[in-house]
């Protein structure tokens, strides 16, 4: 799916280097940022057709007193089970796909480069290829293992071993680099960051 004039940048990281942090910046500086995460919770609200397919796959134990759908629990239902991961993925990704697809052909029709927000892009560019998305850039938001756990245990409250353990079960950042086609170096402060994203920028335009 390419767009005349109207670039795709896969905006990506590891958990805890500060990916979240750079989406705002571009957001903040205009651009149309697709976020996958936020297109994922929406594709599973109740009454959508993929939150009736996970409660029939996962139980009524999944929800909440609301009867949404508590995402830790089923977070951590297929954190420890590769069958029922991929399971979980067959019913919302191509959902997700489509969506973005959707938003992709909207938004380039006016911009000239939008941005798509996605925690695991490199684990999942087959998957993008099968749906006819085309990235024409990767950029890496990059943290060295050590700032990961230290911001993990901060944000969520993990002890060392529960946010080495998250951060063990992603794609090593070492192999994340060889995809990108730029790296967001995230190792010292905010004000650090953003000097960093707006240097990348202008320097791409």
């Amino acid at each position: 799916m390419k767009q005349n004039n109207c670039k795709i940048i896969g905006l990506t990281g590891g958990i805890a280097t500060g990916k979240s942090t750079v989406t705002k910046f571009l957001i903040e500086k205009g651009y149309k940022v697709i976020d996958a995460d936020k297109i994922a919770r929406k594709v599973v609200e109740i009454n959508c057709p993929a939150y009736k397919e996970i409660v029939e796959e996962f139980g009524v134990e999944i929800l909440n007193k609301d009867l949404t759908i508590d995402r830790m629990k089923l977070g951590s239902i297929v954190f420890n089970s590769e069958e029922k991961r991929k399971k979980l993925n067959s019913i919302i990704h191509p959902r997700v796909f489509q969506e973005i697809s959707n938003l992709i052909l909207n938004y380039c029709k006016n911009e000239k480069i939008v941005f798509l927000d996605v925690p695991l892009l490199i684990e999942e560019l087959d998957s993008f290829k099968k749906y006819n998305i085309d990235i024409d850039e990767i950029w890496l938001v990059y943290s060295d293992k050590d700032k990961q756990i230290e911001r993990l245990m901060q944000r969520d409250n993990f002890t060392y071993e529960e946010a080495e353990k998250r951060i063990n079960s992603q794609l090593p950042m070492k192999i994340k680099k060889k995809y990108a086609d730029r790296i967001i170096d995230n190792n010292r402060n905010i004000k650090e960051l953003k000097n960093t994203v707006d240097d990348i920028i202008n320097r791409f335009k």
